[in-house]
C-alpha cells in the first residue's frame, strides 16, 4: 500500500477549482470573494492540494492576466495546502516563458497538457515535455488527456518522461488501464485519477491519488474514500464511492464545468454563470443533481464513515 514520501505533495484529493464569474455573460469578471470562499470551504474540508486554471477552470475562457489574478487569490487563501499551476497551449516559446512566469509564485507545480490541435508524433511529444520540464522551475504534472487534446501519450513516451528529474506525476485521463497499470507498477510517477469514474480504482491499484472536478462536492466524502483506502478499509471505501457514483454521472452529463458550477452556486450563494461557448445546465439536470447531493446527507465522515 501506497504512503506518501514525506516532502511529497502530490497525493490525495486534489480539487480543479473552478473559476466563479460574476455579471452579465458578455462582460462577466472574475468574482474573487467567492473564489476565496470556496477555497477556504475545501481547506477545512481537508483536502490535499488545487489545481488553478485548469480545464474545469474555464483557463480558456480566460485571458493571461486574468489567470494570474485567480492563481493569486487561490493562493492567497490555501495556506500550507499546496496548488499546481494550469498551463496549456500549443506555442513552445509561450509555454516556456509561462512555466517561468507561474513559476515566481509560490506554486507546488504546473499541470502541462500535451499541444491540443496539432497531434504531434511520439517524439515530439517528448521533445515537447522534455523542454517543458528543462524549462521550468517547479516539478511538471503530465496531463494525458487525448479526447480534448487530440494527443495520445503512449506508454513507452511515459516510460521515457518519467526519467526527467523534473517530471513529478500525472493526471491520468488517458482511457487505459493497461496504461494506468503499467505507470503504478513503474513507481517513478506520482498517477493521480483524472477521471472520476476511476478514483477508487486507481487508489487501491496504488495510484497516489486523484484530481476530480467532482470532489467540489462533498469533498469530506472524497478525503474519507482515500483514507479509507489507505487504511485498508475498503468496504468503507466501496460505500463512500457508490454513493458518490450517481453525483458523478449526472455532473458529466452535460460538458464540464456548466453542472458543477451551476450546483455549487445554489450550494455557497454565488452566481454558476459559465463563459461561452459552455452554457448553463438544463434545469431538469440541476434539480436531478440537488436531489442526488441530497441523498448523500445520511454519510457521517466525523465518525468513520458511519451511516446515521
Amino acid at each position: 500500500m501506497f504512503y506518501a514520501r514525506p516532502q511529497d505533495p502530490f497525493h490525495g484529493i486534489w480539487v480543479p477549482l473552478i473559476t466563479p464569474f460574476v455579471g452579465q455573460p458578455a462582460f462577466a469578471q472574475v468574482d474573487h470573494p467567492a473564489l476565496r470562499r470556496l477555497v477556504r470551504h475545501y481547506r477545512r474540508a481537508g483536502v490535499h492540494g488545487f489545481v488553478a486554471c485548469g480545464t474545469t477552470a474555464e483557463a480558456a475562457a480566460m485571458d493571461v492576466a486574468e489567470q494570474g489574478e485567480v492563481l493569486d487569490t487561490i493562493l492567497a487563501e490555501a495556506g500550507a495546502t499546496p496548488v499546481v499551476m494550469g498551463l496549456a497551449g500549443n506555442n513552445s516559446a509561450q509555454m516556456q516563458a509561462r512555466a517561468r512566469e507561474w513559476a515566481t509564485r509560490p506554486i507546488a507545480g504546473l499541470l502541462a497538457t500535451a499541444p491540443y490541435y496539432i497531434r504531434p508524433s511520439q517524439a515530439g511529444l517528448l521533445d515537447w515535455f522534455t523542454a517543458l520540464a528543462d524549462t521550468a522551475p517547479v516539478p511538471l504534472v503530465l496531463y494525458d488527456i487525448p479526447y480534448r487534446t487530440g494527443a495520445t501519450l503512449e506508454l513507452a513516451t511515459l516510460l521515457q518522461l518519467a526519467a526527467h528529474p523534473n517530471i513529478a506525476a500525472i493526471k491520468d485521463c488517458g482511457g487505459s488501464l493497461d496504461k494506468t497499470i503499467a505507470l503504478i507498477a513503474d513507481g517513478r510517477l506520482a498517477v493521480m485519477a483524472g477521471e472520476d469514474l476511476q478514483a477508487l480504482t486507481t487508489l487501491c491499484l496504488g495510484g497516489r491519488g486523484v484530481i476530480a472536478a467532482s470532489a467540489h462536492v462533498r469533498p469530506d466524502l472524497y478525503v474519507a474514500l482515500y483514507d479509507a483506502v489507505q487504511a485498508a478499509r475498503l468496504g468503507d471505501a466501496r460505500a463512500v464511492f457508490h454513493a458518490l457514483a450517481p453525483v458523478i454521472r449526472l455532473l458529466y452529463a452535460e460538458p464540464n464545468p456548466g453542472p458543477v458550477k451551476a450546483l455549487l452556486g445554489r450550494l455557497h450563494g454565488f452566481d454558476g454563470a459559465v463563459r461561452a461557448p459552455l452554457i448553463a445546465p438544463d434545469a431538469k439536470l440541476l434539480r436531478q443533481l440537488e436531489e442526488a447531493v441530497a441523498a448523500l446527507a445520511p454519510f457521517n465522515t466525523e465518525s468513520s464513515l458511519a451511516v446515521v
